[in-house]
């Protein structure tokens, strides 16, 4: 039996192999295809602008310690590529939203095998938009204070030696709260209910947002991999018990 910390990645695999079968290929192809239009637009201009921002991030150095700028300029680009990365995924989920809304309940009928969901009508996705933005932006209003504290120490000179391994830690919760937060919502679940149910499960939601958050990180293979975060969160909510949840 795996350790609750090893339980987490299992099901960005296995969520995967879901979004790849015919039960549910056809769910994953509008989704699939918002993130290719929109991380194929903003990798272009991060390509344009990427060295103006390393270049901001960096300290000042005066000129009898300027050899360390080699060794710190690998942990400035690694910084960087961390608050892309944010904000890349950050807008991709907003956009996306309901969809993968939608697509969590797919993922449960199929695991489930009963369907307690109201039928597929391009009515009941567009339904799905208010409540899926609301809890975009109340994700949105956890996010933006904690990331502008983190932000803020980046910019500060030798405190931001910092920064980068706060900002992947934090990126790790976030990961697990950003996609875990999909069924948990289509089950009416409240947003103080949900994060906390998330710190019983600590380990295992570290063990999903790490691999989630490295998966995410790789050009390209993210497009694919956001569904199978959201089937793998939704099989993390079954197998974990997230309806034990809903009732306490």
């Amino acid at each position: 039996m795996p350790t609750p910390a090893l339980s987490g990645p299992q099901y960005l695999g296995e969520g995967l192999k879901l979004v790849l079968s015919p039960a549910l290929r056809a769910f994953v192809l509008l989704p699939l295809t918002v993130n290719l239009l929109l991380f194929t637009a903003l990798i272009g201009f991060a390509t344009q602008e990427f060295s103006g921002w390393v270049d901001a991030f960096m300290p000042s150095l005066p000129d009898w310690l300027s050899f360390l700028q080699y060794l710190l300029w690998p942990l400035f680009v690694l910084l960087v590529l961390v608050l892309v990365f944010f904000s890349f995924t950050m807008l991709a989920n907003i956009i996306a939203a309901p969809f993968n809304g939608f697509l969590a309940e797919k993922v449960e009928v199929v695991l489930r095998g009963q369907d307690d969901f109201p039928a597929f009508s391009w009515a009941e996705l567009m339904a799905m938009i208010p409540r899926t933005l609301g809890r975009e932006l109340r994700k949105l209003a956890y996010f933006v204070p904690r990331a502008g504290a983190l932000l803020i120490l980046s910019f500060i000179p030798g405190i931001n030696l910092l920064a980068t391994p706060l900002w992947i830690i934090f990126g790790i919760w976030m990961m697990a709260v950003q996609y875990i937060d999909y069924p948990a919502d289509n089950h009416k679940l409240g947003w103080n209910e949900m994060l906390a149910w998330l710190r019983e499960k600590r380990w295992q939601s570290l063990g999903f947002g790490g691999i989630t958050y490295l998966a995410l990180m790789i050009p390209f293979v993210n497009i694919l991999m956001m569904p199978a975060a959201v089937a793998g969160a939704t099989l993390f909510w079954v197998r974990e018990g997230g309806d034990k949840a809903l009732v306490k």
